[in-house]
């Protein structure tokens, strides 16, 4: 089976060399279009205004939380089965399936899900088990493949989930292809977005579950997206912990001082509820050069980085020119334990652009000095330096005091964790969860 990326080189293509190394960092016009212009320099005022006053959003109240929420075992089932495994899961952007025959797998929500586009171009999404026997079809992560064959017996499906054939139908006895095709899931694609519904009988409305965030990422352009790149991150600390790394920037001038905050001032917040969901909005070092240009030539995805979070566990994270999607699961027996995964896309454009802006010899950030010179508008980053930044600050900053948290919860002695006033992210997720569950809302401390 050919690779996803392989199939898309082809299909552009592209010459021959490092063709997915490197991307500018121009804004592309999707991303320009991704927001009202004035709504986008709205929000940049907002945060010049405050690095000027040298203030922030303010919640107006603290939040105690309980730090059991992060072990309790019961919670933690109710939490597997009320928000993964019979709620409405983004799994992927359009990219993810970039023709007609590709696929991808996944496991992270409790169901072997093999997600394909098939002939007809249309997304579909299965159990990734034969009728047969169980036995997983698709065992490659990603790949193009015109038939499913199973490796146990040779059942073999079409990329629309249809049974074609059964070796030895003469001796294995007569089987109805038309009532053992795969077992397919609720699954819908739009703006750009992957949805599944994990059980066969689940309601998947889009729209219903966006709500008014719906029309935000209509102009978000992702089905413009490449995938290129994954990462995954398996660490011992609860998926809400995981979480809540991306609901604040109070740490960055201390945990992130030699790594994040050399491209991000902290302590800066556009922040808005959406439903369930949200977006959070802070400031680039490269706002610093925005607010000396005409207010026309102002762009949020060059002055500041803008994540939308989905509810339950999805962070996705708009900047100029490529999207990164991170998905954080719980393991499903531990609590204390949980999984992320990092996917990178880039626009068609950008990457096409690669080469032209490699040979006006434009300064390259790469591993090296990747927290030296992404301050630079218009630089060219390598996707190896854009997965540094995620190793070297979520995996060995975020996550690793993450896990000193879960540590201190599981000991019991270590009661409440307290969110500040300027951490109204955090209310959002934890007071969304427990409205979910039927819990009450977490104690307001005035402070």
């Amino acid at each position: 089976m050919r690779s996803i990326l392989d199939a898309w080189r082809l299909k552009q293509n592209m010459r021959k060399g490092p063709a997915l190394s490197a991307v500018s960092l121009e804004t592309d016009s999707e991303g320009k279009r991704a927001m009202d212009h004035a709504r986008q320099v709205e929000i940049l005022k907002s945060l010049i205004h405050q690095l000027d006053t040298k203030t922030t959003v303010d919640a107006g109240v603290q939040m105690r939380m309980p730090t059991s929420d992060y072990v309790c075992p019961d919670l933690a089932n109710q939490e597997w089965e009320a928000f993964f495994r019979t709620h409405v899961q983004v799994i992927g952007l359009s990219g993810d399936l970039p023709e007609a025959n590709s696929f991808f797998t996944m496991n992270d929500f409790g169901v072997p899900v093999l997600a394909m586009r098939g002939p007809d171009g249309t997304f579909r999404a299965f159990i990734n088990a034969c009728r047969h026997r169980g036995v997983q079809l698709a065992s490659e992560g990603r790949g193009i493949t015109r038939l499913l064959t199973c490796p146990f017996h040779a059942w073999s499906y079409a990329t629309d989930g249809k049974l074609i054939a059964v070796p030895n139908e003469d001796l294995f006895g007569d089987v109805d292809k038309s009532c053992h095709g795969l077992i397919e899931l609720p699954a819908a694609e739009k703006y750009g977005l992957l949805f599944v519904h994990p059980q066969p009988d689940g309601q998947l409305d889009v729209d219903a579950f966006l709500g008014p965030l719906a029309d935000e990422l209509a102009l978000q352009s992702l089905e413009t997206q490449v995938f290129c790149g994954e990462t995954t991150i398996d660490k011992n600390l609860n998926w809400k912990l995981a979480n809540d790394t991306f609901g604040e920037t109070y740490h960055f001038k201390t945990l992130h001082k030699n790594t994040l905050a050399q491209n991000f001032h902290g302590d800066t917040l556009h922040y808005e509820t959406i439903g369930k969901h949200h977006r959070f909005t802070f400031a680039r070092r490269t706002i610093d050069e925005i607010r000396t240009l005409p207010e026309v030539e102002w762009d949020l995805f060059e002055g500041a980085l803008v994540l939308y979070y989905l509810f339950p566990n999805i962070q996705l994270i708009r900047s100029d020119g490529r999207v990164t999607l991170v998905k954080i699961y719980p393991h499903p027996t531990e609590p204390g334990r949980s999984i992320s995964q990092i996917l990178s896309y880039f626009t068609k454009d950008m990457i096409a652009k690669m080469d032209a802006a490699q040979a006006a010899s434009k300064s390259v950030v790469s591993t090296d000095n990747v927290y030296e010179q992404r301050n630079v508008r218009g630089a060219i980053i390598t996707i190896e330096a854009i997965m540094e930044v995620f190793n070297s600050t979520i995996e060995h900053e975020d996550y690793l005091m993450g896990e000193q948290q879960q540590r201190a919860a599981e000991s019991g002695l270590v009661t409440h964790s307290l969110f500040g006033r300027n951490e109204p992210a955090l209310h959002h997720y934890h007071n969304t969860f427990r409205e979910a569950l039927g819990r009450p809302a977490l104690e307001a401390v005035q402070g």
